[in-house]
């Protein structure tokens, strides 16, 4: 009798973490958004066609170096609005599509992101690019909704900074090339 109260009273207790544990989840944000900006020292018109052509991504994606042998397939327009990119690769970079739904030279690109593996999401990602001191200042922004398992998993792993550090490290990598391009067109020939 004793060891049936115990038992009853553990998973009373059990319950109760669950039922806590859920409610918390509940509670945090739908939706999330990461935001990165940076200086990229080139003309918005050099930076802009390097974001719009999927083809250009290899040269400045951060993921890109995560597996080497990723496959790519792309496919509609070239580049601008329908043009599309998919990949699939290792357990780091998984498998997904991307499609640019918006393109205003050379100002912004909206792309619809959607990854299917390891999990499932669809977001929205944003670039701007602006007139900056340097030449340009891209921000890329990406928004999405949060469904029960990534509220959970926002208890442990921050969104903002897990990602945020791939923008940083994607917005570097954009700098780096743009202002290569810059100086490869401005040398005399």
């Amino acid at each position: 009798m004793a060891k049936t109260k115990l038992f009853a009273s553990i998973g009373v207790g059990l319950l109760g973490l669950v039922a806590v544990f859920s409610l918390v989840v509940a509670t945090r944000p739908s939706r999330f958004h990461v935001e990165r900006s940076a200086p990229v020292p080139a003309p918005p018109e050099l930076v802009f066609p390097l974001i719009d052509d999927f083809h250009r991504w290899p040269e400045w994606s951060p993921w890109g170096k995560l597996d080497p042998a990723m496959k790519r397939e792309y496919s509609g327009a070239t580049s601008g609005p329908g043009a599309t990119y998919e990949w699939a690769g290792n357990d780091d970079v998984g498998r997904g599509r991307m499609r640019i739904t918006d393109s205003q030279a050379p100002a912004r690109v909206a792309i619809a992101l959607d990854f299917i593996e390891p999990w499932q999401a669809s977001n929205t990602t944003l670039f701007s690019i602006a007139p900056g001191p340097a030449g340009a200042t891209v921000t890329w922004g990406m928004d999405g909704e949060s469904n029960f398992m990534f509220k959970a998993i926002s208890l442990f792993m921050d969104m903002d900074s897990m990602v945020g550090k791939d923008f940083e490290e994607g917005l570097a990598n954009l700098a780096r090339v743009a202002q290569a391009e810059a100086v490869r067109r401005a040398a005399p020939r």
